[in-house]
């Protein structure tokens, strides 16, 4: 689905990702690990051109997209960030049919109806008409989810999506992405939620600056991590 080779990312002479070769297949679940300032969220908006490579190439399901329409790759790529980064002065169904037609992807019944589905899908069906001021954390981040969804990607990427949100509204968010995940979507996360991590990845990836230092298996890199620096950080944020 994503082949991703030699990927190099600098601002200025800060180098933030140094030649990152990875692929990630269909259907695969992959979650990024590592401290802050790695380069895991660089490297997942690299990943849809929201931050232009230096150097290297991405191609996603058979397109390099480094010479591709940009628009074209991100609506096939949904992405979900920390802040839901929902319009204000749009209601929710505003919000989530606002893209697929102005992009033509659907007609404006086609999508009203679709985007309802998807709200019954996340419980949030009597929220059509609210505003995002009306609603709470978790709402919003589930709203921003379907809004990603309404698009029919191919692939979800996922910024640290519960990280913004009080503790008690994770769950309600990590449940509908589990349910994703369990329907076989294509998805990339970076995440603090280390049982999340556990429970949903077939294959995480420890990032440190700006380099993949080790890639397993759940079971491989929590239970037995090989590299020093794997280790010193989950030694850290298992406790």
């Amino acid at each position: 689905m994503i082949t991703i080779e030699h990927l190099h990312k600098t601002f200025g002479n800060h180098v933030v990702l140094e030649d990152i070769n990875e692929h990630i297949a269909l259907g695969e679940k992959v979650v990024i690990i590592g401290p802050s300032g790695s380069g895991k969220s660089t490297f997942l908006r690299c990943l849809n051109m929201l931050e232009i490579p230096t150097s290297g190439k991405i191609i996603f399901d058979g397109k390099i997209i480094t010479d591709a329409n940009v628009n074209k790759i991100r609506a096939q790529m949904g992405m979900v960030f920390q802040h839901f980064n929902l319009f204000p002065h749009l209601n929710v169904m505003q919000n989530l049919t606002l893209a697929p037609i102005k992009l033509g992807l659907m007609k404006k019944d086609e999508a009203q109806e679709t985007a309802m589905q998807l709200l019954q899908r996340v419980g949030l069906e009597n929220k059509s008409s609210a505003y995002p001021n009306q609603l709470s954390g978790g709402q919003k981040q589930r709203i921003a989810i379907v809004r990603a969804l309404a698009m029919k990607p191919k692939v979800m990427l996922f910024d640290e999506p519960t990280s913004a949100l009080d503790p008690e509204m994770v769950g309600e968010v990590l449940d509908v992405m589990k349910e994703l995940a369990q329907n076989g979507m294509t998805m990339v996360l970076v995440t603090h939620e280390m049982r999340f991590a556990r429970d949903v990845a077939n294959r995480i990836l420890f990032m440190d600056s700006g380099k993949i230092l080790e890639s397993g298996t759940p079971e491989q890199i929590f239970m037995n991590p090989q590299n020093l620096r794997t280790k010193s950080f989950l030694s850290k944020v298992l406790q």
